[in-house]
């Protein structure tokens, strides 16, 4: 069968059309986070999470104890996340708030491309792209400058080696293991890695036949050795895993921080209409998984319902566990010439536009976190009188440290553990006014910075021995009198 040079000529023209529209979405992704470059920075943790890694920068060490609080000063805390806050502080040297929005940025928009080019080689482009930008829409809450934004594309590398492997029935390359120690470096979620290797080998093994279970079970219970081994490629080796223990520990604390509160279903979301658009996807089309995909899609459900901040998880990974088995079911094929990569040309164009455009955008703009969490004045003040022992919201610990006070709290949960949290929520939600009042003479302490509608500033104003010294929409001061 011939096909004559001009049938041939536009096949190629379609395909680099085609084939970049993993890169065009990456693009444009990349370009809405930069329009919207305030809304990374609105986490009260992005201050701390830098301070950390200018410390690491300045002393070319890693902390091992506390030296941010004088509550926990002293103690032993593991910077499970040293690496990815040496990266966003290394960017805010160099760009000021524009270098950290820049990275985190760039990082989200790869993990999305990747995501759309790993399906875009199993079913249509359109198909592709239209399951990304769903992901994407679930995912846009949690696009903050934090370090679990650096690792989504190195646990999307991890998850689809492990896929590709499952569905070879093979073991996982050792090739992969460079991913993990590197996501351990990171953030302190890679453990998830660990339970994802688990779940895929369960795969392979059902996957193969019943002659060659025994010896891919051992060739994959040596990859997981490696791969808890790899966890331990870090400054703190085992350290790293202990630390990101403490987290799951946390028990009743984990329904007071946001993050790790279950999904709330009070309103019609985007969350919960996913769920119930692939339910009836499913019950419609009869969607058919092996039992170890369906252990897989029910775990991640799990993990989204259980813990707000696990929905990127469950949105980049969901597409991946169903994508062959729904790919084979439903016959659906790529594009002809999905697998051909766009022209180095074409990619180092991009490249020069992409640098231009993110240097003229950040020779304009002016990032910067929210005022709501960095209550600059009433800080200025306290410095100004030489007040160090301040009872501060925990929303105001990261600015805190920024501005090199010693804080009460901030957000790292796993060094003031639950008990601690506890009382201390319970006694400034004056559920405990008792313990607040305790708390005030045996913490010793001088100020108290707290959120205007925080319970306790009510009692503050109307007992003796304090005064409200400063007030605006942010931030309520009062001080200790010496009468």
């Amino acid at each position: 069968m011939s096909i004559d040079a001009g049938t041939i000529r536009q096949e190629k023209a379609f395909s680099l059309g085609l084939v970049p529209a993993w890169l065009w979405l990456g693009i444009g992704v990349y370009a809405m986070l930069l329009v919207c470059g305030d809304r990374l920075l609105n986490d009260t943790d992005t201050y701390w999470q830098i301070s950390v890694g200018q410390w690491i920068l300045d002393h070319a060490a890693l902390p091992r104890t506390d030296i941010y609080s004088f509550t926990k000063a002293g103690e032993p805390w593991t910077s499970s996340s040293w690496l990815a806050q040496v990266l966003f502080a290394g960017s805010y040297n160099l760009a000021g708030w524009t270098g950290p929005v820049v990275l985190a940025a760039a990082s989200i928009a790869a993990a999305f491309a990747f995501l759309a080019w790993i399906l875009g080689r199993r079913i249509p482009a359109t198909y592709a792209i239209v399951v990304t930008l769903a992901a994407l829409v679930l995912s846009t809450p949690h696009f903050l400058v934090r370090p679990h934004v650096l690792v989504l594309l190195v646990m999307l590398a991890w998850a689809y080696g492990l896929i590709s492997a499952s569905e070879r029935s093979e073991a996982p390359s050792f090739r992969l293991l460079p991913l993990m120690a590197l996501w351990a470096n990171l953030h302190g979620g890679f453990v998830f890695g660990l339970v994802l290797a688990g779940a895929f080998a369960l795969d392979a093994l059902w996957n193969a036949e019943a002659a060659r279970r025994r010896s891919l079970a051992l060739r994959w219970a040596v990859f997981g050795a490696a791969a808890v081994a790899a966890c331990c490629v870090t400054p703190y080796g085992w350290g790293s895993l202990l630390a990101s223990r403490k987290i799951l520990d946390l028990g009743e604390l984990l329904h007071l921080i946001d993050e790790w509160r279950p999904a709330d279903f009070t309103s019609l979301g985007a969350f919960e209409m996913s769920i119930l658009v692939l339910i009836g996807a499913a019950l419609y089309a009869g969607v058919k998984l092996s039992p170890p995909r369906i252990a897989l899609v029910l775990g991640l459900l799990h993990m989204a319902l259980s813990h707000t901040r696990n929905l990127e998880i469950f949105a980049l990974l969901l597409p991946l566990a169903v994508l062959a088995p729904v790919a084979a079911q439903f016959a659906l094929q790529p594009a002809r010439f999905a697998g051909i990569a766009a022209p180095a040309a074409f990619v180092a164009m991009l490249a020069v536009m992409f640098g231009a455009s993110t240097w003229a955008l950040a020779a304009k703009s002016a990032f910067s976190p929210p005022v709501l969490h960095s209550p600059a004045a009433a800080i200025d003040l306290l410095q100004a009188r030489h007040l160090k022992r301040v009872l501060n919201d925990l929303p105001f610990g990261g600015y805190m440290i920024w501005r090199q006070m010693p804080v009460f709290i901030d957000g790292r949960a796993e060094l003031y553990g639950e008990t601690f949290e506890v009382a201390y929520y319970r006694a400034l939600q004056l559920r405990d006014v008792n313990g607040f009042l305790n708390l005030l003479k045996t913490a010793e302490i001088d100020a108290v910075l707290l959120m205007p509608s925080t319970p306790a500033v009510g009692l503050l104003d109307n007992i003796g021995g304090w005064e409200r010294v400063y007030s605006d929409g942010n931030a309520v001061l009062h001080v200790r009198t010496r009468d």
